[in-house]
């Protein structure tokens, strides 16, 4: 069985870490599953938004699986180290935009997974948090980076280094999280987050994201240009005439991603 699987619904994929008996941890084969598909939907047209989730209601991936890991060498941790970096990479670097549904659990790796994604919505009374250096490790697939460009140096370094794990609330007033849903209702916010954002053309979806992202790591007149670049991408497509007929005309615009 793999241990990934993917559903797509009207231009959303639902990628699924399907591998519930493990709390949805972290192998090198579950790695390199993911890898393959999240290389695939980068360049599917069809898919405008992802949402990734973990199987089963205890958790949305607990990170590495300790049980394999206690089996590798030093030269295979370093391998498995690379490896979910690597994967969490280009999760962050996919132009759709990507929602983490954490219906459970998230910690190290899983955290690490919900903060590459550029939303995070999650079910009431769960537990997060990056809780590598309780293991005498540090988070080493992004954690370190993204938590404080999202919330700030001094709320990263004190969940960093005290290990602390967060209820949903807590995290959301950390500014870890966009919302807190009921269990019922969580994979239905996190896809009425995406209508929202598929009501509008794709590769403007695509290139706002670029921009934002891309002018995060730069100064601000840097980040102008790399905006203007972005916004010069959308002038010839066929979505942004449609959406001026469509204003003139009065009437919804059906976007083509072209």
């Amino acid at each position: 069985m793999s241990s990934i699987a993917v559903e797509l619904k009207e231009h959303i994929a639902l990628v699924t870490i399907n591998r519930p008996d493990a709390l949805n941890a972290f192998n090198y084969e579950t790695l390199s599953e993911l890898q393959a598909l999240v290389e695939k939907l980068r360049t599917d047209l069809e898919v405008r938004v992802v949402i990734f989730t973990g199987a089963g209601e205890k958790a949305f991936s607990v990170g590495a699986d300790l049980k394999e890991r206690k089996t590798l060498s030093d030269v295979e941790v370093r391998r498995n180290i690379y490896k979910i970096g690597e994967v969490f990479s280009l999760i962050d670097q996919l132009p759709q935009p990507t929602i983490a549904a954490i219906n459970g659990f998230a910690f190290g790796g899983g955290m690490e997974l919900a903060l590459s994604c550029d939303f995070r919505v999650a079910v009431a009374g769960t537990s997060m948090g990056l809780t590598e250096t309780s293991l005498a490790i540090i988070p080493g697939a992004g954690g370190t980076q993204r938590l404080p460009r999202l919330i700030g140096q001094a709320k990263a370094l004190e969940l960093i280094l005290t290990a602390k794990r967060l209820c949903s609330e807590e995290a959301f007033e950390y500014g870890l999280l966009t919302k807190v849903a009921d269990r019922e209702n969580l994979l239905d916010s996190c896809f009425e987050l995406a209508e929202q954002m598929l009501a509008n053309g794709p590769l403007a979806l695509q290139q706002a994201k670029f921009a934002v992202k891309q002018g995060m790591n730069v100064d601000l007149q840097t980040g102008l240009q790399i905006e203007r670049k972005a916004y010069e991408v959308i002038i010839p497509t066929e979505d942004r005439v449609e959406a001026l007929q469509a204003f003139a005309e009065k009437r919804k615009p059906e976007f083509k991603g072209k």
